[in-house]
């Protein structure tokens, strides 16, 4: 495949960057820095009461401990038994509920291949059912969901082992067994690895993109701060306002999410990004370590509020996801007709001229009005 062929999917023709610093050295700091930025927020919140520049200090005065074999490492043992075992049973626990839960078929834009992905649009049907059958084996002990909180270092160390060896794995499924013709090498396997050889990669007939993004990443930010509520009850005996507010402001946002979720499926994450380290590592790690970091702080600092202040930041919370959601509304239903009406009134546009690696120059509508 010519390694031209990212750029022919929409990359922009003018590259800013040198190509070394861009495809080479940028993803190598990236791939590096992300993991340790993963594990030292952890260790900030669980060991340095949420004080990054106490946590700095300690990795500054002790730099060894960056690394994964050292005596006082921020890095917890990838190896954990328990740890390996939850995330089996919450993957594979997501795939059934990805194939057996019926749901609306729906067919995202066609590739420049002809390749027209088509999924199965259930994600708000899997988010309930995630939620209930958690909180129902939490409630009759079946399962202990404080756990997650004792043992989320390890998970975090595994996820990024597993991760590493799944993107390692995607690269060459990518290269040498594509699911589909929207694939192949750049020419520079720094950049194969980082952002992926493959747009639609698909095992067994499961969506890898749809599995990582949404079903594990977007799913475990819905789980996370309930499981994290259940541990702040089980050691001070009640749930803060301010866990609360944020659980249920998470819940919410979540939510709209997969309400969207076929709106994802025509974003830049799905049909420009590939299937690599950026995209994928991302949903397995950042997401469950970063996007949750507030809730899992909570549990050992519970702060109340007080219900007028909880109240209005709820409120407050609740509108910006909602301005979010209609913004993309109103962005998709642009998209489909640039002349339907924003907020009553004719659209405001912009029609953007730019020119592509072959020469051809193109158009672009653009909102300009609305949110």
């Amino acid at each position: 495949m010519a390694k031209d062929w990212a750029r022919s999917e929409g990359e922009g023709s003018r590259e800013i960057l040198p190509g070394w610093l861009r495809d080479t050295i940028g993803p190598i700091l990236l791939m590096v820095t992300t993991p340790l930025f993963m594990m030292i927020l952890f260790k900030t919140v669980k060991d340095f009461e949420g004080s990054l520049l106490d946590c700095f200090g300690y990795v500054f005065a002790n730099p060894a401990s960056l690394l994964p074999w050292a005596s006082k490492s921020v890095w917890m043992s990838p190896l954990d038994a328990e740890a390996w075992k939850l995330l089996g049973f919450y993957m594979v626990f997501e795939l059934i509920l990805m194939r057996i839960v019926p749901g609306r078929r729906f067919e995202a834009t066609m590739t420049s291949t002809g390749h027209k992905p088509v999924y199965n649009a259930n994600g708000v049907q899997c988010l309930l059912i995630s939620i209930v059958t958690f909180t129902i084996l939490g409630y009759l002990e079946i399962f202990d969901p404080t756990r997650i909180y004792d043992k989320f270092g390890e998970i975090l160390s595994a996820l990024n082992l597993f991760a590493l060896v799944f993107c390692t794995m995607l690269t060459i499924k990518g290269r040498y067994f594509p699911s589909t013709a929207d694939s192949g090498s750049t020419g520079n396997a720094i950049i194969d690895f980082y952002w992926g050889t493959e747009l639609y990669p698909r095992i067994l007939g499961w969506d890898v993109k749809q599995f990582t993004n949404c079903r594990f990443g977007m799913m475990y930010w819905a789980i996370g701060p309930i499981a994290y509520a259940w541990k702040q009850h089980q050691l001070y005996g009640y749930v803060s306002d301010s866990m609360v507010v944020s659980m249920a402001l998470q819940l919410i946002y979540v939510t709209k999410f997969f309400w969207w979720e076929t709106g994802y499926f025509c974003s830049m994450d799905i049909q420009h990004d590939r299937a690599g380290y950026y995209i994928c590592w991302g949903c397995l790690c950042w997401v469950p370590s970063v996007y949750t970091s507030q809730t899992l702080y909570l549990v050992e600092h519970p702060v109340q509020l007080g219900r007028p202040l909880a109240l209005v930041i709820f409120l407050a919370g609740t509108l910006m996801i909602y301005i979010n959601y209609d913004s993309d509304r109103q962005r998709q239903d642009f998209r489909r007709n640039t002349k339907a009406k924003i907020w009553g009134k004719p659209p405001v546009k912009i029609d953007a001229q730019y020119t592509t690696v072959d020469g051809k120059t193109r158009h672009s509508a653009l909102l300009a009005s609305g949110w």
